[in-house]
């Protein structure tokens, strides 16, 4: 695209447009006459003469502030002229820019509507420094990029303009002709609102102006971030949790919290994660394909609304934690790629800068600029959102320069090393910065492998995040439950190994959307055996995540044991609940958080190796394992039983720390569920029988694939 009309001023417009030594200059293609009238009393001070297409200029003495009276074909106008103001951008602002440690970015750059030397506007403002030249165009200029090119503040590579009499709500983007010659049209990289996709124009957006009545749920957040806090997270995707009776594709953020809110209180899940909200152009990328990072997705509404949903949640009770992806971006041609005509936001090598499992594009965190921008976005949610966490996507990709290439595909670091030194370097200052500014909020790391201190502390040389996600735990459990129970007996260490690590990060263990599409099938589909068999599978999958030590996760319709794989294009299946079996699970996945978050023992200890206790981890091939849980914060010791084959066993002897009684508190086969109320039930008292290590011990029945719960009660009297 070339840009015809305008010569090479527009480089440098501020030098050549406005009044300069008593000429004024005025381009305005399409005009049919422009006059310079007096800002005080509105009378002409003089016509301006066209001497070239849209370029008009005139002399006069006057040094008093003045107007621009522009006659168009539909009519005259009245507007201060934008090259008779002085720079917006203060110099402390572009060091810090430049320095990337801008926290407030979005309220400092992009299009913030403003007070100007005492004129309201719109102040524009885009990072682009090897631009030739840069123009804001939208509505307001007819989308013309000769009508308003911009300011270039060399020290920082920014280009900004204050545009008068303009407001929120105005449709935008930037006309950017690049170092290589070509001219192209980009949405704002810090646009704070955006039309809904397919459009892809940014929209300049009031500030929020939401009044925030969360003070009680932010004051005590802390209480809720803790290892030894019970949090239990109900992962979702907002557009595809419920759809509209009517022809829209989603509720907004205010129909969602209505239905939301109480489904969740009802559950009893701590808190949400959204699958990224971030504006993305393309819906089925789930969000995880962003490219407007500090804009709510105009699918569900107004920045406001979404502020809304949050507020609501947090007066409920329920905390929101955001997947947020500064892994990479796509390579849509009004977003980030090229952006100045160079590689600015991403690696200019493709064995850097390109992804092959996304075919997209790898942000350059080599680049101060790119970091503080990605950081700042961080920043954002959890300062003008009160989001309660970000969930970092894709950390493994980051962390490895060889992740998902083959030798000869990418560029090892200065050391020869396979590790990548600029994203570990973003990832502890992120996280240091959050620490810093956001106390009680969390960060947690979706990272698949055994990077050592990814929940460390930075000063301890780790990268310093809250949580992790275990996606070992998850793999090796559901290959254990995918098995054929007659096979499981031998491959108790799918079951064992997790324990073996389980306290060397804090960690969260996720049944996540990732594992329920892309034909893996749904969790209950995963399950072996026939109809009775999968519930009971399901059931006992749930008992043992529940009672094993670390946070929790479950996507949206695990709890409804949907039997379809997650369709982002539809709703979950809902009409599943009116059978038993169904209802039978989602009543488990309640009372599973209920005694979650009331026994001590099942939380308190999730980080802790001290709280945790085998029993029975290898019963040469009865598929039968026994532990404790306890806690050293109050409560009673918890005793869980797993039996993962569908023979009932009964006179198990099982050795345990505490004599005295022993009370059923939850077992998974129980009819409420969908079982077959087979187990011991009520209150089992110990026998002066050794086993396991314990000079006491309990005989137990083990209900057919099911997970039971015992507390203990107390000494018999």
């Amino acid at each position: 695209m070339q840009r015809s009309g305008v010569g090479d001023w527009a480089r440098d417009p501020f030098g050549f447009l406005g009044r300069h030594a008593g000429e004024f200059r005025v381009f305005m293609p399409g005009a049919a006459g422009v006059e310079i009238i007096s800002r005080g009393n509105r009378r002409k001070v003089v016509s301006l003469e066209e001497i070239a297409s849209g370029l008009f200029i005139g002399r006069a003495n006057s040094k008093s502030p003045y107007l621009l009276r522009i006659f168009w074909p539909d009519g005259p106008q009245e507007v201060e002229d934008p090259y008779s103001f002085g720079p917006v951008l203060d110099e402390g602002a572009l060091q810090q820019f430049a320095s990337g440690s801008l926290w407030d970015l979005a309220d400092r750059m992009g299009a913030l509507p403003c007070t100007h030397e005492g004129v309201d506007g719109v102040a524009f403002s885009v990072w682009a420094p090897n631009a030739r030249w840069v123009s804001v165009i939208g509505d307001f200029n007819g989308w013309d990029g000769g009508r308003h090119p911009m300011r270039l503040r060399h020290a920082a590579g920014v280009w900004e303009i204050f545009l008068p009499r303009l407001g929120p709500g105005e449709r935008y983007k930037f006309e950017i002709e690049g170092a290589d010659g070509v001219v192209r049209q980009k949405a704002d990289p810090l646009a704070r609102a955006t039309e809904a996709p397919p459009a892809t124009a940014s929209i300049v957006a009031p500030q929020l102006e939401h009044a925030w009545s969360d003070d009680e749920w932010m004051a005590r957040r802390g209480e809720n971030r803790h290892p030894g806090a019970p949090i239990s997270v109900y992962e979702l995707h907002p557009g595809s949790w419920r759809r509209p009776w009517d022809e829209r594709p989603t509720h907004n953020w205010d129909e969602l919290a209505d239905q939301l809110i109480p489904y969740i209180q009802d559950l009893g899940f701590t808190h949400i994660e959204l699958l990224p909200i971030m504006e993305h152009p393309f819906g089925g990328s789930w969000g995880y394909q962003p490219l407007s990072l500090f804009a709510p997705s105009a699918r569900y509404g107004s920045p406001d609304g979404f502020a809304r949903f949050v507020d609501r949640c947090h007066q409920a009770g329920i905390g929101v934690i955001l997947d947020w992806v500064p892994a990479h971006f796509p390579s849509d041609a009004h977003g980030l790629e090229q952006f100045d005509g160079t590689a600015l936001y991403e690696h200019a090598d493709p064995k850097e800068g390109y992804h092959p499992d996304w075919n997209t594009l790898i942000y350059n965190l080599g680049r101060t600029e790119v970091q503080g921008f990605l950081i700042a976005s961080a920043l954002w949610w959890l300062e003008r959102f009160h989001i309660d966490g970000v969930r970092v996507d894709a950390v493994a990709s980051m962390l490895y320069r060889d992740y998902s290439r083959a030798h000869g595909e990418w560029t090892p670091n200065i050391y020869g090393g396979r590790e990548n030194l600029e994203s570990v370097a973003f990832l502890r200052r992120m996280n240091e910065v959050v620490a810093a500014r956001c106390p009680t909020a969390v960060t947690i790391a979706e990272e698949s492998t055994a990077w050592p201190g990814v929940t460390a502390a930075v000063e301890h040389g780790g990268l310093g995040f809250t949580y992790k996600w275990n996606m070992g735990w998850m793999n090796d459990t559901l290959r254990y439950f995918e098995r054929d129970p007659i096979h499981r007996g031998w491959h108790g260490g799918d079951i064992g190994f997790g324990l073996s690590y389980a306290f060397s990060e804090r960690y969260i263990l996720p049944l996540s959307h990732d594992e329920v599409v892309h034909g893996k099938g749904s969790l209950i589909e995963k399950m072996p055996g026939d109809r009775w068999q999968k519930f009971a599978n399901l059931r006992a999958l749930f008992g043992l995540m529940w009672a094993h030590p670390g946070k929790k996760l479950l996507f949206m319709g695990g709890e409804l044991a949907q039997w379809a794989e997650w369709n982002h294009d539809r709703e979950l299946d809902w009409g599943l609940l009116q059978q038993p079996e169904h209802h039978g699970i989602q009543r488990l996945v309640a009372d599973l958080n209920r005694l979650y978050r009331t026994e001590g023992a099942l939380h308190h200890t999730d980080a802790d190796p001290r709280g945790f206790s085998w029993l029975i981890e290898n019963d040469h091939g009865m598929g039968l394992f026994a532990f404790v849980r306890r806690s050293f914060h109050g409560g009673a010791p918890i005793l869980v039983l797993l039996n993962t084959t569908p023979v009932p066993r009964t006179g198990v002897r099982v050795g345990v720390p505490e004599s005295g009684q022993w009370r059923q508190i939850l077992n998974s086969d129980a009819e409420i569920y969908g079982g077959g109320n087979f187990g011991s039930g009520g209150t089992v008292r110990t026998a002066a029988e050794p086993d396991h290590g314990h000079a006491q011990s309990l005989e137990l029945s083990f209900p057919p694939l099911a997970a039971v719960f015992l507390r203990y009660e107390g000494p018999v009297v």
